[in-house]
């Protein structure tokens, strides 16, 4: 199984978070940088550590401090070999930590580097949708973009439309979100990712602790039952859409 996406750069512990992944049947991970330190640091993690891939860009959150040079040496950051995607990049109105302006400025600049750089484009949108939308629509239509932690029904339609990818994290497992497992069941099996967001949002089974990526495994139980799949043959189907997309070894 792989994770396609998680914030090792969060752990004080990754290698022996790692290692709880792997003895979980987790192989590989993709780790996720949101600010020029962050991708720093997810890049160093991935040469240090077999099977961890990176994505690298600058979230939301951050907006209100980038500038031609933030974009510049993420671009050089993204020449590594080990990293495969742009992002995590988009649009955050729920807690605005960044002006509207300058967060729209930097999802664009971001997406225009995917679109250059032949990278899938990783997104993260939050009480944003009609905007967030807005943006994915200036694509090209052979752009690949994955919409990470999918909480926006809304955007579902959307999706399937572009042939977007649709990334689940751990709230699609909690009582209190059937929507999300509806959409789950709607996504064809070819768009459909699986992740953890760690070390944010743990799985039911695991909820109130911190979150790993040795816990997708959790995710992917939840989404298996809700589409009526065997795990085995998601987690492979999973495994094979991650390979595709991300240009995988």
């Amino acid at each position: 199984m792989i994770d396609t996406h998680a914030h090792l750069d969060a752990f004080e512990d990754a290698a022996e978070v790692l290692d709880r992944a792997r003895a979980a049947g987790v192989g590989r991970v993709i780790t996720v940088g949101t600010s020029v330190g962050s991708c720093r640091a997810s890049l160093d993690l991935c040469e240090r550590e077999s099977g961890v891939f990176a994505a690298l860009g600058l979230h939301p959150h951050e907006a209100g401090s980038v500038g031609d040079a933030e974009l510049q040496e993420l671009k050089e950051l993204l020449a590594h070999p080990k990293a495969v995607a742009v992002g995590e990049t988009g649009l955050d109105y729920h807690r605005d930590l960044a002006s509207r302006d300058r967060q729209a400025e930097a999802f664009r600049a971001q997406a225009e580097l995917a679109v250059e750089l032949a990278k899938p484009l990783v997104v993260h949108t939050r009480a944003a949708d009609d905007d967030t939308l807005a943006v994915l629509r200036e694509l090209p239509e052979s752009q690949p973009v994955v919409l990470h932690c999918f909480s926006s029904p809304a955007l579902l339609e959307p999706a399937l439309e572009r042939g977007w990818y649709v990334s689940f994290a751990g709230n699609a497992t909690y009582p209190k979100a059937p929507e999300l497992r509806w959409a789950a069941a709607r996504v064809p099996a070819e768009r459909l990712l699986a992740e953890t967001d760690s070390p944010y949002l743990a799985p039911q089974p695991v909820r109130g602790k911190r979150n790993e990526p040795a816990c997708v495994m959790h995710t992917l139980a939840a989404l298996a039952e809700a589409r009526g799949d065997e795990v085995a043959a998601l987690e492979a189907r999973i495994e094979a859409n991650a390979n595709g997309l991300f240009g995988l070894p």
